[in-house]
């Protein structure tokens, strides 16, 4: 197949060949680059040859099919990204960074994901996982001399390895929460009385007149979303109908429908009128936001003269001209993603397999640190370790079952 490709030209290794692709006539249908990737320097560590078309629909189509019918198949969901993985070109952490990487949809998800790929996160698991398996090590030797009556390790000794193993797997669980908001995005719910300028905000966030503003109160009587990008992280906002007693049906609805919008929100915009005497609806409905879901006070209209009564902290901004919005997108990303500048790129969990894993392992290495305090034996302080070892070399794919395997590399797109 090669040589009809390449018009016979032998291939030489990691270098691109010029050549046809010619149909079952020997017509060229496209002229084309093949490269070779001989094993085990290519993705998968087996031999592969990549072939680049033009990006014509038809003929890469037609690429598929004549290569399918000289004898290829096509690749199953995640298939040449398994086969890295089976063949150690990657653990299961670069690999799950795959997809992420293929998801991405800003460049600063794509940093993450890459530096994943190369093994950020992983290089962080392997310092911890080096660090229990030393102590696993040390009290297996300290059996094999426990005839002896020889301690190889006291009790304070035990705790003090311990704990920069606990406290490093207490970071890693602890950052999914903000891994999760840079893999997947944030929901960000605007809510508050009617007429404070919620649209107005929401189409200032926006850049784009989507909301219908006007100055009647009620105007918005349902939940509009967008999703716009602040630093990187994808945001889908969500202008709500102005919380108060309802004047009909469908302004009730409207109103159920944004305590629904808060409820799924993962961070909320509390919007006032500065222009206005603060309202005891205001106070109430400030707290019941900040019960029930990490939330900022913006305070709106700061164009126009203001009122006194207004507690702080309030983000102070004007949805009509647009002072102070650069700084209310600092304070979201402060308030819904907090640590996040104190995490490194790429090496944060970001998906929930993993940060289960982490939170086993946290609670077996509790259960090792109660028996230690307690001088239980080392037998079985040793149970506990292993217990703890286990989550982490699944994190990695150390130990992890093909079923597991399936469920991961399902969620691929065909191919890659």
């Amino acid at each position: 197949m090669v040589g009809q490709l390449v018009s016979g030209r032998a291939l030489q290794p990691r270098t691109a060949t010029l050549g046809w692709l010619l149909d079952e006539r020997g017509s060229a249908i496209d002229q084309v680059l093949t490269t070779l990737f001989p094993a085990p320097a290519s993705y998968t560590g087996e031999d592969v040859v990549e072939i680049s078309c033009h990006g014509s629909p038809p003929v890469l189509r037609f690429a598929v099919e004549r290569t399918l019918a000289l004898g290829a198949r096509l690749a199953e969901p995640g298939e040449f990204t398994r086969r890295a993985f089976r063949n150690g070109r990657m653990d299961l952490v670069q690999a799950e960074a795959v997809r992420d990487l293929i998801d991405a949809s800003t460049l600063y998800q794509a940093r993450v994901a890459v530096r994943q790929t190369a093994g950020a996160l992983s290089s962080k698991l392997r310092g911890v996982k080096r660090r229990l398996v030393e102590l696993i090590a040390l009290l297996e030797a300290g059996i094999d001399f426990a005839e002896d009556d020889i301690e190889v390790a006291s009790r304070e000794e035990i705790l003090a390895r311990l704990a920069p193993v606990r406290e490093a797997v207490r970071q890693l669980a602890a950052g999914f929460a903000v891994g999760k908001v840079v893999r997947g995005g944030l929901r960000l719910a605007i809510v508050g009385r009617p007429n404070v300028g919620k649209s107005s905000l929401f189409n200032r966030l926006l850049q784009r007149d989507r909301a219908i503003v006007n100055a009647a109160a009620g105007t918005t009587r349902d939940s509009i979303s967008e999703t716009a990008t602040f630093d990187g992280i994808p945001v889908e906002l969500v202008d709500t109908a102005g919380i108060r007693m309802a004047q009909d049906d469908i302004e009730s609805e409207g109103v159920r429908r944004s305590w629904q919008s808060l409820q799924d929100a993962d961070c909320a915009l509390v919007v006032v009128d500065l222009s206005q005497s603060p309202a005891a609806s205001d106070r109430d409905l400030w707290r019941k936001v900040n019960d029930s879901c990490p939330a900022l006070q913006v305070g709106n209209k700061v164009d126009l003269p203001a009122q006194d009564g207004f507690s702080e902290p309030l983000a102070r901004v004007s949805a009509k001209t647009g002072e102070g919005i650069e700084r209310l997108r600092e304070s979201i990303r402060e308030r819904a993603l907090p640590g996040l500048d104190a995490l490194h790129e790429g090496s944060f969990v970001t998906n929930i397999r993993q940060e289960r894993l982490l939170r086993v392992a946290l609670e077996a290495l509790g259960k090792a640190a109660d028996a230690a305090k307690g001088e239980v034996p080392h037998e079985m302080l040793l149970l506990d370790l292993y217990e703890a070892l286990e989550p982490l070399d699944c994190i990695t794919g150390s130990t992890t079952m093909d079923d597991i395997l399936d469920r991961i590399f399902s969620t691929f797109c065909i191919g890659k």
